[in-house]
């Protein structure tokens, strides 16, 4: 793994953005892409349909083919393994926000509430609500309790995989690291 100030970016970057669910992929991901002025791909924009119905697995790599495929650079974020070889054989630079779980908890926890008090659409019109977030197993903030060792055991294991040698490597372990990184660009 190097140093993220041995990367250089332009219009042409094709960069992933990974973590376990809650650590600021999206926020992240969506800050880069304006800075180089190139396209956000959020995947559970692409998953997600209306009602929470997940898309079909050939439709969903079908709308994540497209998306690639519409612009020479893009920052694509999220945790989906069933398109690992669309995402991650795709991309040039993979950034894996590798935060602390406590750091983890309290942002989906406060992402999760903001989203509730504040009625907020998310993809395809759905909306976090009370119900699903704390009282049922679908509960995203479950989702990041029970995924968040295998997140990072997965991710440590992929990074040092021979069939992703050719990607370059950024693991930012505190927030502040990759709000540095972000402001340097």
């Amino acid at each position: 793994m190097k140093s993220e100030s041995n990367f250089k970016f332009d219009s042409h970057s094709k960069i992933l953005v990974v973590g376990t669910s809650g650590s600021g992929k999206s926020t992240l991901a969506k800050n880069l892409a304006q800075k180089l002025q190139i396209d956000d791909i959020e995947l559970d924009a692409l998953f997600w349909k209306e009602n929470w119905t997940q898309s079909d697995p050939e439709e969903f790599r079908i709308k994540i083919s497209n998306a690639m495929s519409n612009a020479p650079g893009w920052v694509i974020h999220g945790n989906y393994n069933k398109v690992r070889d669309l995402t991650w054989g795709n991309s040039k630079t993979i950034i894996w926000l590798d935060y602390p779980k406590s750091i983890v908890m309290w942002r989906v926890l406060k992402r999760s509430l903001l989203r509730i008090f504040r009625s907020e659409s998310l993809w395809a019109g759905n909306k976090e609500s009370f119900k699903k977030t704390f009282l049922s197993k679908e509960s995203i903030i479950l989702w990041a309790w029970q995924t968040y060792a295998l997140r990072r055991k997965q991710y440590t294991d992929l990074i040092s995989d021979p069939n992703y040698k050719h990607i370059q490597i950024i693991q930012f372990k505190k927030p502040a690291e990759a709000e540095s990184f972000l402001n340097s660009i």
